[in-house]
């Protein structure tokens, strides 16, 4: 079994496929494809056969030609191996991750601090070792765990000279589920509602990646019909969140018709998604080999409604934010992310295309459904809170317009019931047990950036080891990097603009 091909946002094979290389090979042929446009997607550690090692594993991207490549290499788990953060930044949070879980030590990192604290690991959060700056004038800010919001708990350690922030220290992992081992102790046909919670404002983007990854390792393709309805799902997932990180950046700078508006705007469409599955975050929406749905002529037409009612209510909201003199004020120049260093630092998603650099894996990894139906890209240039809130409002446009042309695709399609779909039917098919010895990785371009999931199986076909990357470990380091040199006071705007998830790090 190899479904790899050009384009497509999987990367699946028997595990003998994929050999395992020499460290030394492991490490030049990552030189070698970054040294040729490329970039690292996921870098991991799992379990090896022989229980005294440790695989490690890294997923590569090239969006020149539309590839994925998946290579692996062993070390023993108090081993270590040079580390390729020192020449390639991209590479440190994931080293870090790998460090923490299995032991492996990447001599030489410059940062080796602990990510998220899993119950294997010694460290504890009382005693991170803080960055310090020395000298009379400096001052410390600590901001959480608990904050004063409705929000998820992380600790910001701020280094201040005046008002001015010149160090952010983020120290994340209070959310630590262990999401990954839940996922192992369960069918991995019915691993649905445990991938939905992963990120609560993410439930399709990680639930669809789950989907393709396990759909792989069966060997099996779902129906056009089922590819259309994921992608309104996600499109629908897309709008509705960047809507709420509108609502909440003209909140923070007391912009009070942006709040509102946007924030009326959202609960119409999470409403519609309500509308077409039942959930508002579109859980039970998507299930390996499957959709569940209700399509109905009323149905068809309450969605074309509701996207006719976004698209006009939007514009006048817009305009008034792009104009206002305070809003412009408070977010340009402020919170900025050179492209050089998001280029640099592996950023992905808004963050990436906020500071020049088209990455999209609908675009450049579109598989069947945005080859036929394909959606725009956007970019914004400066990189700053301004950026980030304008390529939101020009995604939520491209995914409106995207989401038109899917209804229309979505009219010529039978009639689908919530409650039961037939087997064999356009909405449902039959899958295969998991291909044993075998991996299987898929990745999706979620609001946030490029979500991905890896299964592995045993020779048995048991799910041996289940690796989650949402975005946002790769992007809470730009937060660090933007509010240096700004005020203190610019950091709430400037963690809005970046929207990212504790839980979806922490796992």
């Amino acid at each position: 079994m190899n479904v790899t091909r050009p384009g497509s946002p999987i990367v699946a094979g028997l595990a003998s496929f994929f050999p395992i290389l020499e460290i030394r090979d492991f490490q030049q042929r990552i030189r070698d494809w970054i040294s040729h446009g490329g970039r690292v997607v996921s870098f991991f550690g799992s379990p090896a056969v022989n229980a005294s090692d440790v695989n490690l594993n890294v997923v590569l991207a090239n969006e020149t030609n539309g590839s994925l490549l998946f290579l692996r290499s062993s070390r023993g788990r108090n081993d270590s191996y040079h580390s390729l953060a020192i020449e390639h930044p991209q590479f440190q949070c994931f080293e870090r991750e790998c460090f923490e879980q299995f032991g492996v030590k990447p001599k030489g990192h410059p940062w080796l601090k602990p990510i998220r604290y899993p119950s294997s690991s010694p460290a504890r959060p009382d005693s991170y070792p803080f960055y310090l700056l020395e000298g009379k004038e400096i001052h410390e800010v600590g901001v959480g765990p608990i904050h004063a919001g409705v929000i998820e708990p992380g600790h910001f350690r701020f280094m201040c000279y005046g008002e001015t922030v010149h160090h952010l220290e983020i120290q994340l992992g209070y959310q630590h589920r262990g999401a990954e081992a839940l996922l192992l102790q369960k069918n991995p046909a019915c691993l649905a509602p445990l991938i939905e919670t992963i990120a609560g404002d993410s439930s399709i983007a990680h639930t669809w990646a789950y989907c393709m990854a396990y759909e792989a390792l069966c060997g099996v393709n779902v129906s056009w019909e089922i590819e259309v309805v994921r992608g309104i799902a996600l499109e629908l997932e897309r709008v509705a969140m960047h809507l709420a990180g509108l609502a909440g950046m003209s909140s923070d700078i007391a912009f009070l018709p942006g709040g509102a508006t946007y924030g009326r705007l959202r609960t119409t469409v999470i409403n519609t998604s309500m509308r077409l599955c039942g959930s508002r975050f579109g859980r039970g929406w998507l299930r390996p080999g499957e959709v569940r749905f209700e399509l109905t002529p009323e149905t068809l037409k309450e969605f074309g409604d509701a996207l006719r009612l976004l698209e006009t209510d939007l514009k006048p909201i817009n305009d008034m934010f792009q104009s206002s003199k305070t809003v412009q004020h408070r977010l340009k120049k402020t919170g900025r992310i050179l492209k050089r260093t998001a280029l640099e630092m592996g950023f992905v998603g808004m963050v990436a295309r906020s500071s020049g650099i088209p990455l999209d894996l609908r675009a450049r990894f579109p598989g069947e459904l945005y080859r036929r139906v394909p959606i725009s890209k956007s970019v914004e240039e400066s990189g700053d809170c301004w950026a980030r809130a304008m390529l939101r409002i020009r995604e939520i446009g491209i995914s409106l317009k995207w989401l038109t042309s899917a209804l229309a695709v979505l009219g010529k399609f039978p009639n689908s019931s919530m409650d039961e779909n037939r087997l064999n039917s356009p909405w449902k098919i039959q899958l295969e047990p998991a291909r044993a010895a075998s991996v299987a990785i898929a990745v999706v371009e979620s609001w946030r950036g490029e979500v991905m999931h890896c299964l592995q199986t045993d020779s048995s076909g048991k799910i041996s080891h289940y690796k989650v990357q949402d975005p946002s470990i790769r992007n809470w380091f730009a937060v660090a990097l933007a509010v240096r040199n700004n005020d203190i006071s610019d950091f709430p705007i400037c963690n809005k603009s970046f929207d990212l998830s504790y839980c979806g790090q922490d796992l």
